[in-house]
């Protein structure tokens, strides 16, 4: 029966100490981190993960500031708030709430926000930086499971990592990561053939596929720990991952849950990140 990992936990843990710092720098310096947040549309999932972006931003002591565009704003319309913020001193970090609509080059909007101050790590810069082992600013959900991993004193150096997911923003960034701590990763994706006997490999499973209760206990190694990554509504409203958790749960030694395992994990790096970001660009 697996041990839950518990994110909203460590994501606390995690927050009161960047809070702790916060306030020693400010006491020390007048100085203290900004988040400049954009968002484009009504999206009510999106909406709802800004807020939440800046209810932490407050609790850890940062300023914050949010533009929300309507979703018919231009491409030039974001690139030209993207500039205001690159050029304030006060602004640590910029995020710009993924997805944009259709109009709008993704890419291009961010390989704009200037490279110090993007704190979600998905500039073409940081993405390179990473791959090649540099300090950089790491993508948020990543870098948040690899915190888990370390939380739990998980051994991950010589075990096998299997991802299930190739996007740009969880499964190239978390492997690269594994493969910092000396993990041999292999990456799955829609079209890998005998997918099963890969993932019953794994001695540790990253599940980032998009598709609720995708993976299955037959799926899974006795003794595998098992990252779920996805957040799927069923048509009920429920919320839940690419994990059919009921059966996983009996075979596993570890798991995330959802809610409460990766994804507060997700916003708690994203703070850090803005410290990083934050002392590098005043103390540098």
């Amino acid at each position: 029966m697996s041990k839950v990992i518990d994110g909203k936990h460590v994501s606390t843990i995690i927050r009161e100490r960047i809070k702790k710092e916060t306030a020693d720098i400010l006491a020390n310096t007048g100085k203290k981190p900004m988040l400049a947040v954009i968002i484009v549309g009504e999206d009510p999932a999106s909406l709802s993960y800004v807020r939440s972006k800046k209810k932490f931003a407050a609790e850890v002591g940062f300023d914050s500031e949010t533009i929300q565009l309507p979703d018919t704003a231009t491409e030039a319309d974001i690139l030209a708030h993207i500039d205001t913020f690159n050029q304030n001193p006060a602004v640590s970090g910029i995020l710009v709430q993924l997805p944009l609509p259709k109009h709008i080059d993704e890419q291009k909007v961010i390989s704009t926000i200037a490279v110090e101050k993007d704190v979600d790590g998905f500039h073409p810069e940081q993405v390179g930086g990473l791959s090649i082992g540099l300090n950089t600013l790491e993508p948020c959900t990543p870098a948040g499971i690899i915190e888990l991993l370390h939380h739990y004193d998980i051994p991950v150096s010589g075990k096998h990592a299997v991802v299930i997911g190739r996007s740009n923003i969880v499964g190239k960034p978390i492997a690269s990561l594994l493969l910092r701590l000396n993990a041999t990763v292999t990456i799955t994706h829609s079209r890998t053939a005998h997918l099963a006997d890969i993932t019953r490999q794994a001695d540790i499973l990253i599940v980032a596929i998009g598709k609720p209760h995708f993976l299955t206990a037959d799926m899974v190694k006795t003794g595998a720990v098992v990252i779920d990554v996805g957040i799927n509504r069923t048509e009920g409203g429920k919320l839940v991952g690419d994990v059919d958790d009921e059966g996983v749960f009996e075979k596993a030694a570890y798991l995330t849950p959802v809610p409460g395992g990766v994804g507060p994990m997700t916003i708690a790096m994203l703070l850090a990140n803005t410290l990083k970001a934050f002392k590098r660009q005043s103390f540098a």
